[in-house]
């Protein structure tokens, strides 16, 4: 009997539990397409030998992520995007980005949708504050979907991979702004130009239109949880249903401009933060004056 046992349990071992599936994306497969459950197994992942890169992402934690905020990019927000052909399909690329409403539902809305329609097997990392990283649970999806902290050590780590990073100039001051400042950028910090020098990385100037009305704020608790530099109290509950439109703009070719030695030159570090933020600014005006509505 318990060499029946024994050989019944030997059999099973090799059974895939999920077998039209890889492991770990069944719940995954359950919700998106074919198509996306495709780009999530053909993401680029320097694998450590167990599923994951150095900072944890995985391609099941991608398409988790995906799929866990599909309902708010395809049906609440119901995303719009432009310009994709200016995302590089090769090499370091910064994507930067304008921020705003309340939260930083923005940034998943970007990532899933360079997911969805960008380059194949390439997905932004996501620079967030220091403070994400001691959220709990939050920390592991987040992780596990690609965001890194904003060290300049995970900065080198990610460009000198080839890697694609997320990045918001803006700051706190750009998600923390009131909303009758929306819109109006706050002054780019430039360590994301020093870097994009440093390693030769492209720099994608793009915004999001609709985020910064998502989410009005009428008080800003100063209560430091996790690190935080505040607690907002949103006017609603939920945020709105706006409609988020997209913009990705022409690429900026740092390597056929400045030498990498040229990071070290304060004046020409400056100078490229200050034309990305034009270049921001620039995409934003377009894009309010072409949207027909907040909710449109």
């Amino acid at each position: 009997m318990l060499e029946r046992l024994r050989k019944r349990l030997s059999r099973s071992s090799h059974r895939p539990v999920f077998p039209a599936a890889p492991a770990g994306d069944w719940w995954a497969s359950l919700v998106l397409p074919e198509e996306l459950m495709a780009r999530a197994r053909a993401l680029r992942l320097d694998d450590l030998g167990h599923g994951y890169d150095r900072f944890g992402m995985s391609r099941e934690g991608v398409a988790f992520a995906v799929a866990f905020v599909d309902f708010l990019y395809s049906h609440y927000f119901r995303v719009l995007s432009y310009g994709h052909e200016n995302i590089p399909e090769e090499g370091p690329v910064v994507l930067a980005c304008n921020h705003g409403g309340t939260l930083p539902l923005d940034g998943f809305m970007v990532c899933v949708d360079v997911f969805r329609k960008g380059p194949l097997g390439r997905v932004p990392r996501t620079v967030v504050d220091h403070f994400a990283p001691l959220l709990p649970w939050v920390n592991l999806l987040f992780s596990r979907a690609g965001a890194v902290g904003g060290s300049r050590g995970n900065f080198h780590a990610l460009l000198d991979a080839g890697q694609m990073i997320l990045v918001y100039p803006e700051g706190v001051p750009g998600i923390a702004k009131p909303f009758s400042e929306r819109y109006q950028l706050q002054r780019f910090r430039a360590g994301h130009a020093e870097l994009a020098i440093l390693h030769q990385a492209k720099i994608v100037p793009m915004c999001v239109v609709g985020a910064e009305e998502q989410w009005p704020t009428i008080l800003k608790l100063k209560v430091h949880l996790f690190g935080s530099p505040y607690i907002p109290v949103p006017v609603t509950p939920v945020p709105l249903p706006v409609r988020y439109h997209l913009w990705y703009g022409e690429a900026i070719d740092v390597p056929s401009r400045y030498s990498p030695e040229q990071s070290r030159d304060p004046a020409v570090v400056q100078e490229l933060a200050d034309e990305v933020q034009a270049r921001v600014a620039e995409l934003i005006a377009h894009g309010l004056s072409v949207r027909e509505g907040v909710f449109t």
